[in-house]
């Protein structure tokens, strides 16, 4: 975001903030989620995604609907038409539009009880035993309080920040004016953000302290959703040179907007559990910098020069979780492999660019001068690369070891290397091996392994 476009600028705010500005953002009164527990298994739920892991079972059916479809009609099978006309189908459709219509409502009018009869009338049973024996649902407030000060008494109720966005928005004028920023412009930043999540699961997709990478993108009032659309083509565009397969990425558009938005969806990635978010990217309208500007007493506006005009911004954000990227990339990654030979061995295939290390520097053997020329390569190239060297067990064992942490290329140092300055270059995901001019190494291990060709395609 900041090294690639010059409208954009890095910052790092504090986690602790007033907690005046929890009351602004509407953190304090509106960020909620409801949930609902299980009286048999004493297992605690979010009731919406109860309901929306219910809808999902119903769109696997209408997925294998289609996939039975397709194999019947083969090469002719028009799958829009066959969703449209399909009665089966159609009756799994409008299901799944009464669920979300119902759904939708239940949550803009924070109506608890309609939330628990849809769950009711959907007979959704708890995951771990099957019970349907239910509590009445409850609001669930997700940010983690404390207390600030040396005095009990005289102590002050402050949070832990639940999102990184309201410290752009506290810094807006601080970095607008210093920056010297004209609209559109964006401000970005990485950070820890902690939620007191109603489950924690699913290992690293859903934790209570969790690192956000957010841009919030200020516009014209009017220009939002012009924006809006440009940041999703975008964002979809980072994700893909990432290198994980398009077929595992999908917008979601969202049918319950947050208090600030006008606009919303995510871009889900194909985790090992199913299409989950990823990143959500939304119109949030002047709702953060007006109720700011409200509760501060101070403006927080933008002066149009050529209008001659003041106005409050409004806001394109792009929010994506750390974490959950590292999950992703893990995720996809991970292969078990027979090889020709009968043997198995596990390599983690990340994208070249992103592998943590790029290259594993090998000497045969330990003596003969081998560690000292591989050294002396190792020294040449971790200036640009991050090295890894390894001289201990057999070739063999030490490849599959590189596997396993998913090091692209594997640069072996053998008694060749003395005479004629070569090396065996091997690649991790063909295991094709290659001789190599130590001069070329360069050259060789930076055609894919350069973060500067990954984000030229972007």
């Amino acid at each position: 975001m900041t090294q690639l476009h010059e409208n954009i600028v890095g910052i790092d705010a504090s986690i602790f903030m007033h907690p005046t500005t929890w009351k602004a953002s509407g953190h304090v009164d509106a960020f909620n989620d409801p949930m609902i527990d299980n009286k048999d298994s004493k297992k605690r739920y979010r009731a919406d995604v109860l309901i929306e892991d219910a809808i999902v079972k119903i769109e696997d059916k209408i997925e294998k609907e289609c996939e039975k479809a397709a194999k019947r009609f083969g090469d002719t099978f028009d799958r829009e038409m066959y969703i449209a006309t399909n009665p089966r189908v159609s009756e799994y459709t409008k299901k799944i539009n009464d669920i979300n219509a119902r759904l939708k409502e239940s949550m803009e009018k924070s109506d608890l009880i309609e939330l628990k009869q849809l769950i009711v009338d959907l007979e959704i049973a708890d995951p771990v035993s099957g019970s349907r024996n239910w509590t009445d649902v409850r609001q669930f407030n997700l940010m983690f309080s404390t207390e600030m000060g040396s005095v009990v008494d005289e102590s002050n109720k402050i949070y832990l920040r639940p999102e990184t966005a309201q410290g752009i928005f506290v810094n807006f004028l601080n970095v607008m004016k210093t920056g010297r920023m004209k609209i559109p412009f964006g401000i970005a930043q990485i950070g820890k953000a902690f939620r007191n999540e109603i489950v924690a699961r699913q290992f690293i997709f859903r934790m209570r302290e969790f690192e956000q990478m957010e841009m919030q993108f200020f516009v014209k009032p009017g220009d939002e959703m012009t924006w809006y659309e440009f940041w999703k083509e975008k964002r979809m565009k980072w994700h893909l040179s990432l290198g994980l397969g398009e077929s595992n990425y999908r917008f979601h558009d969202h049918l319950n907007l947050a208090h600030y938005a006008n606009a919303a969806c995510d871009i889900q990635f194909n985790f090992p559990m199913g299409f989950k978010e990823l990143e959500g990217i939304h119109s949030r309208t002047d709702f953060d910098l007006r109720n700011h500007e409200k509760f501060s007493g101070k403006k927080l506006q933008y002066f149009d020069t050529e209008k001659n005009e003041n106005f409050i911004p409004y806001v394109v954000e792009t929010s994506i979780g750390l974490d959950r990227t590292f999950l992703a990339i893990l995720s996809n990654a991970y292969t078990e492999e027979k090889l020709e030979d009968g043997s198995e061995r596990v390599a983690l295939r990340i994208p070249h660019a992103l592998a943590p290390n790029k290259v594993a520097i090998l000497p045969l053997i330990k003596k003969d001068g081998l560690p000292e020329k591989a050294i002396a390569i190792m020294n040449d190239l971790k200036y640009d690369y991050s090295c890894y060297y390894e001289d201990k067990d057999t070739i063999g064992r030490r490849y599959r070891r590189m596997d396993a942490i998913g090091t692209p290329y594997c640069v072996t140092i053998d008694h060749q290397t003395l005479q004629d300055d070569t090396v065996t270059v091997r690649d991790r995901d063909t295991m094709n091996q290659e001789r190599v001019k130590i001069e070329n190494l360069n050259k060789v291990i930076g055609a894919t392994c350069s973060l500067s060709a990954l984000l030229k395609s972007i």
